[in-house]
């Protein structure tokens, strides 16, 4: 299954379920995005012709992170850009979650390994603003709703 967190009709995240599967390619992101993350599942033989990826200077407007849930179980908590808290979803070995834009925290439900894929080189001085997160907030699970929910709070 792949989900979209969605809020106020903004894409804050892709997430790609363990148990996602479809023949061909798929991907998941709009054109507009700096990262993109997409799903192959080819056939035994199939040919990826040989290739490289030339030099392009490319606009990035947010880092984007994919983290690949190697083992384990946490809580993702979801924040707008004006570092408000809107809704959360847990992720589990095999999933894979596309941060796209906003904020989020993670609380780590069960010892946890993660793999962490973004632009660089990172600056965390002027890629990265911390936040203080209200711990005694509901927690608001975002839940299996499918393709697409847009999360109003």
């Amino acid at each position: 299954m792949i989900q979209h967190i969605l809020h106020k009709d903004i894409l804050y995240a892709i997430i790609v379920r363990r148990n996602f599967k479809k023949e061909g390619i798929e991907f998941f992101t709009p054109n507009e995005f700096s990262q993109q993350l997409g799903y192959m599942s080819r056939p035994q033989g199939y040919i990826v012709e040989p290739h490289l990826h030339l030099r392009a200077v490319k606009e990035i407007f947010y880092t984007q992170e994919v983290l690949l849930i190697r083992s384990g179980k946490l809580r993702v908590d979801f924040y707008n850009n004006e570092m408000e808290y809107f809704a959360s979803e847990v992720l589990a070995e095999g999933d894979i979650i596309m941060l796209a834009q906003g904020g989020h925290g993670f609380e780590m439900l069960e010892p946890t390994e993660i793999i962490e894929i973004k632009q660089g080189p990172f600056n965390a001085d002027l890629d990265k603003k911390s936040f203080t997160m209200d711990r005694d907030k509901e927690i608001k699970m975002y839940g299996e709703w499918g393709r697409t929910r847009n999360f109003e709070g």
